[in-house]
């Protein structure tokens, strides 16, 4: 390293550490989607949060709340795909759903991933009455909704019923994907949505 090199190295500042309710979250949400939401406690959080007990209920009410805003943020992150198809592929709604099926075959055959967490919640947390079942509801509820405004705009038959059929493919491709290590059902997510899609042409 030059003197140069070296001065700049001396005078670049130091990464900001996050807020402790930045944090929390992040803690939080790697060790539930690793680990499931019951199996880790608000103790485990806050050691790897490097923080307290006493600051984790500082900014958040309960454990429920703080499941609750994990998977609220994880909603608003996966909904930026639709964005992102409408993009790249402007004014073209048959190419946002194959890109979608792509984006989703890519997920599910990601190896370091463990499925939808919403979906994982939703089997985890029975309570009709807990603050995260109304989160992965209005997720599952936006995901199905983009779906049948793809549907229609593309002039695809019964455009309800194939957002419905897209869906449950996507739901069950992310279930299988933990079951199979390779060469599942997971690898033909694309072939199968494609299927789905032309038997809906008109």
């Amino acid at each position: 390293m030059n003197t140069q090199q070296s001065a700049l190295a001396v005078e670049a500042p130091a990464a900001k550490p996050l807020p402790p309710r930045e944090r929390i979250l992040a803690a939080a949400s790697d060790l539930f989607y690793r680990h499931g939401i019951r199996a880790v406690g608000v103790d485990a959080i806050a050691e790897d949060a490097g923080t307290n007990k006493m600051t984790i209920y500082r900014h958040f009410e309960s454990k429920d709340e703080l499941v609750a805003e994990y998977l609220r943020g994880l909603a608003r992150r996966a909904s930026k795909i639709w964005d992102v198809l409408a993009e790249k592929y402007p004014n073209d709604p048959r190419a946002q759903l194959h890109g979608w099926l792509e984006t989703m075959s890519a997920h599910a055959g990601d190896p370091e991933m463990r499925g939808c967490a919403l979906a994982n919640a939703a089997v985890e947390l029975p309570e009709r009455n807990h603050p995260a079942r109304k989160v992965i509801e209005e997720g599952k509820c936006f995901v199905h909704d983009n779906l049948s405004r793809l549907c229609r705009a593309a002039g695809l038959r019964d455009p309800e019923l194939l957002a419905d059929e897209l869906f449950v493919l996507i739901e069950g491709t992310q279930v299988c994907a933990q079951s199979f290590t390779a060469n599942g059902p997971i690898f033909d997510l694309v072939r199968m949505g494609e299927t789905m899609i032309a038997a809906h042409s008109r």
